[in-house]
């Protein structure tokens, strides 16, 4: 038999730490749950807002770098988990860790994770 329990919830991301227990084979199991689709389907809303351009830059990234800022992806709390336990990227040391920075970029600009982008071109 397995038993289920809300360890945790985070309002701001709508991240749910979740424990379960299989008796029958003495197991723990902590699982990170996340709604992520607000957050897909707000960045796909951005690439196709005013789309194209010779470097696949759209509106909203024009303006930002016109404003010295870029920003090029949202990137769910349950994704950058899956990440640092998959890759071993922790995406907060990017300002300190090349490593880092050019292991993020080349998730963001592979098929995979394009989702996660707000705009087309490459990162």
């Amino acid at each position: 038999m397995q038993s289920r329990r809300l360890l945790d919830y985070d309002r701001e991301t709508g991240l749910q730490t979740w424990h379960t227990f299989d008796d029958d084979t003495n197991t723990t199991i902590i699982e990170e749950v996340q709604d992520i689709r607000p957050i897909i389907e707000r960045n796909v809303a951005i690439q196709n807002h005013e789309a194209g351009g010779a470097l696949g830059l759209n509106d909203y990234s024009r303006k930002g770098i016109k404003e010295s800022w870029w920003h090029v992806a949202s990137i769910p709390v349950v994704v950058q988990l899956q990440w640092l336990r998959q890759y071993g990227v922790n995406i907060h040391l990017m300002s300190k860790c090349d490593w880092t920075k050019k292991k993020v970029r080349q998730l963001l600009n592979s098929r995979e994770w394009a989702h996660l982008r707000t705009g087309t071109g490459r990162i």
